[in-house]
């Protein structure tokens, strides 16, 4: 199963890229982030034209969130994060397909830093690691797949030092989004491209996706028992070169149906 997660970055106005995309690629499920559409105004006809089933959180101009299928009905649980009735941003929906429970996420970005977006995110990625631990102990096959507006490491940035003021990469973000790993989630990318340098957005601006000089912001998160049928993880690149098309690319990840075999050790791994 293939499973896919891009910020489209306005919805409406850069349609015929997704669905170019969603026709080549083929994924089973995707997450999309920015929709940048209220509720009816997502383009519902023509994803449901190339086979997929939809659900959507909608804000008028900015945010929004969806998941489309093709691989069963959608299920939904959860739009919003739970920890703040007054949170009127479309950031977080959640829903179980074809077998896995999926939350679907845009995490605020917090500039300027510091300042009161700042301390919304940090309240906003509070919410979402309390929210993420029940998740884990359900025992489950979870996922958690968007924008999540930061980059975990040097590696995952061009020019690192150019980016410390940057509530992207700030101290406490990253700090965040690894106490949200060591509960026991997977960073799938990561994993199948340990100290390779692979980004998911380029900004318009000083030629940067030409450069390659990129952010890895988009993750998807395994939990244990999805980690365990992980094939593979990449990036379609090559779809931020298209006109009009989103900042971001979109990435995937490939499930196996079941939990791939271990080797069992040689006398010479265990010596």
């Amino acid at each position: 199963m293939k499973i896919a997660t891009y910020n489209v970055n306005g919805v409406n106005g850069r349609l015929p890229v997704l669905l170019r995309w969603l026709e080549e690629a083929q994924p089973d499920i995707v997450c999309l982030q920015e929709l940048k559409a209220p509720q009816e105004r997502f383009p519902e006809q023509s994803i449901r034209d190339l086979g997929y089933d939809a659900i959507w959180h909608g804000q008028k101009s900015w945010n929004g969130v969806a998941i489309l299928s093709r691989v069963g009905e959608i299920h939904e649980t959860r739009r919003g994060l739970p920890g703040d009735p007054d949170d009127s941003h479309s950031r977080y929906i959640e829903a179980a397909v074809n077998g896995i429970l999926i939350g679907g996420l845009y995490l605020p970005n917090g500039n300027p830093r510091p300042g009161p977006k700042f301390d919304y995110k940090l309240k906003w990625f509070d919410r979402l690691i309390e929210h993420a631990k029940g998740l884990l102990d359900s025992g489950l096959p979870v996922m958690l797949a968007g924008d999540f507006n930061v980059m975990p490491t040097d590696l995952d940035v061009y020019k690192p030092e150019r980016w410390l003021d940057d509530a992207l990469f700030a101290p406490e973000v990253r700090a965040a989004y690894f106490r949200l790993l060591d509960q026991g989630w997977t960073d799938a990318l990561r994993t199948i491209h340990p100290g390779e340098v692979i980004y998911t957005f380029w900004d318009y601006f000083r030629n940067a996706y030409a450069r390659n000089a990129g952010l890895r912001i988009d993750h998807l998160l395994l939990s244990p028992a999805l980690a365990d049928r992980l094939v593979d993880a990449q990036v379609d690149a090559h779809v931020r070169g298209w006109e009009k098309t989103s900042d971001h690319a979109p990435v995937w990840i490939e499930l196996a149906d079941k939990p791939k075999r271990r080797r069992k050790a040689t006398a010479r791994q265990t010596a």
